[in-house]
């Protein structure tokens, strides 16, 4: 015990355990986090050193430099950090939820609900002469709609005097797969420029971030992280059953449900900007435990800086290493992932 520490607030009004050992990790993580950004903010077609970066950022750099940096560098590194943080609290969140550590927003269908209605959106606004009747800025919205009525449909269709686990899961893969059949559909009858928009934003890219985009994500997913760090104790119960939550005089359901509208709005709020990144939700997490355990305290936090990191480096390999040509990070993210879990794989094989 003796890497718990008890911190008190407000003359002892608020108390908690703190872990000496977690809390050094996640500073660890967070400095580098903060070293990607610096290094991703240099990296380009032109290389700045990362002393300049830091005085562009405080408001002494060249004019040069504050294009470069500020205009086009930065917002697509805030959108990358803070949807890598969302992607991967929402699927720590899930996986407490199912009670398994390969569920992600992937399998149970939320980010294939936003890819469904990116492609949708495309499909009927568009003209005879192969154009938007509308401006391409509403297609963010669309892909939080989609991911959002996704998360509702598979707790809607799960329900069966209350949503179990092992229900949520099997009908979110089914919700998956609809919405990957009609994503497909509606690619192939579409013009070939829809096809190509859509699959970039399936993908997942943040390419053509802006500051107007990043004055709506970062607030919001601030206080969705927020909300789920408070609530981190309902996850930690939850993991503990259904009979022994009851028991200790949490609403199952009600909590149930409020868990996964949160992780469905953590997962629109980070597509809806940056595309379907894939992985990010999966892999954040499962890292995350091996790092600092299994309660949810220490998870969330060690999993919104790996989050990060991943969706940073992935951009940073995307726009740097095929140069002048541009990858989206989220072909990355799965290069990442997929190598990672087969060499779980062949390191558990009983597992």
């Amino acid at each position: 015990m003796k890497h718990l520490k008890t911190i008190r607030l407000f003359q002892n009004k608020i108390s908690f355990l703190l872990d000496v050992n977690a809390s050094k990790k996640i500073t660890i993580l967070s400095l580098m986090a903060i070293i990607i950004f610096f290094i991703s903010a240099s990296l380009g077609d032109s290389f700045i050193h990362p002393a300049k970066v830091f005085q562009t950022i405080i408001g002494k750099g060249s004019e040069f430099d504050q294009l470069i940096i500020v205009d086009f560098r930065l917002p697509r590194i805030f959108i990358a950090a803070f949807a890598g943080m969302a992607l991967a609290v929402a699927g720590a969140i899930l996986q407490g939820i199912i009670k398994n550590p390969l569920a992600s927003p992937d399998i149970i269908g939320i980010s294939a609900g936003g890819g469904a209605a990116v492609v949708g959106f495309l499909a009927l606004f568009s003209d005879s002469n192969h154009s938007l009747t509308v401006s391409i800025e509403w297609l963010p919205l669309a892909g939080f709609i989609g991911a959002t009525l996704a998360g509702v449909i598979v707790y809607l269709f799960a329900w069966k005097d209350g949503v179990t686990p092992n229900r949520l899961v099997l009908i979110g893969i089914g919700v998956s797969a609809f919405m990957q059949a009609i994503t497909t559909m509606l690619m192939i009858v579409g013009p070939i420029y829809q096809a190509s928009e859509a699959n970039k934003w399936i993908t997942g890219s943040v390419k053509s971030a802006d500051w107007e985009q990043v004055q709506i994500i970062v607030p919001l997913i601030v206080v969705l992280l927020l909300i789920t760090f408070f609530i981190t104790r309902q996850l930690n119960v939850q993991e503990l059953g259904d009979d022994t939550a009851a028991s200790l005089g949490q609403s199952v359901q009600k909590t149930r449900l409020l868990l996964i509208l949160l992780s469905s709005s953590l997962v629109a709020s980070a597509i809806s900007f940056a595309g379907a990144i894939g992985f990010v939700g999966l892999m954040a997490p499962h890292i995350a435990r091996r790092i600092v355990g299994p309660s949810f305290g220490v998870l969330i936090p060690t999993s919104a800086a790996i989050g990060a990191l991943l969706v940073m480096v992935a951009d940073i390999i995307g726009r740097t290493a095929f140069s002048p040509l541009e990858v989206p990070a989220g072909v990355f993210t799965a290069a990442i992932g997929a190598p990672y879990f087969i060499y779980l794989l062949f390191r558990n094989p009983r597992k």
